[in-house]
């Protein structure tokens, strides 16, 4: 390989981003983003980086998609016996980052988990693919297994004992809510001065804009 990984670079020109056309509330401000990254019809506009510590601080990072938001936080579904729910689990707090590079943007979350209702996760899992549902019964998530075949006979068998039959929630599947108390909006621009404009929660429920230095 002759490219050097250190000469790759990006010049960011398509946009810029002021405090003076933004929404006050940053929920609202990512829903135009996010919107926006649908309708440019971006590869998994959904897809977000999780970042997960144990309580001693041990970090880990995986891809997630986001399954919705609102005014509350933001959702994703998950295995709670997995490695990042047992880490949410054990420290509630946790980053989420979404990437889209087309539209050279970037926004970074922060805040508190909770597991969101068992009403919720049910709604949602009975909205999934059949198949996805049976993944769920099947896959002890994060453990070791000695062969795929093992995965395939355990979906093939869940396939057989479902047959025409409602698949119920596993009671170790659902979903987790991330609260944010900071969200960071990101637009690429010229010579590496980016804008980035950073969402404060304050005590009374507004939001705190600054704007960072790139």
């Amino acid at each position: 390989m002759d490219l050097s990984v250190a000469d790759l670079r990006q010049n960011y020109t398509l946009a810029e981003l002021n405090q003076s056309n933004v929404e006050p509330n940053a929920i609202a401000q990512f829903a135009i983003w996010f919107e926006q990254a649908v309708e440019a019809q971006l590869l998994e506009p959904n897809a977000m980086t999780l970042a997960t510590a144990t309580p001693d601080g041990k970090p880990s990072a995986r891809i997630v998609l986001l399954k919705g938001f609102d005014h509350r936080g933001f959702v994703f579904y998950t295995n709670y016996y997995s490695h990042k729910g047992r880490e949410l689990t054990a420290n509630n707090w946790a980053a989420l980052v979404f990437w889209w590079g087309e539209l050279e943007r970037q926004v970074r979350i922060e805040g508190r988990v909770e597991k969101v209702s068992a009403e919720e996760s049910d709604a949602y899992f009975q909205s999934r693919p059949i198949n996805s549902q049976l993944g769920a019964w099947a896959s002890d998530q994060s453990q070791v297994i000695p062969t795929r075949q093992v995965l395939d006979r355990k979906l093939n068998d869940l396939a057989q004992q479902y047959q025409e039959k409602p698949i119920p929630r596993p009671p170790h599947w659902g979903g987790f809510r991330v609260s944010p108390e900071i969200i960071e909006f990101w637009q690429g621009r010229p010579n590496r001065l980016h804008d980035r404009l950073k969402y404060t929660l304050q005590p009374e429920g507004n939001w705190k804009i600054e704007r960072l230095s790139p």
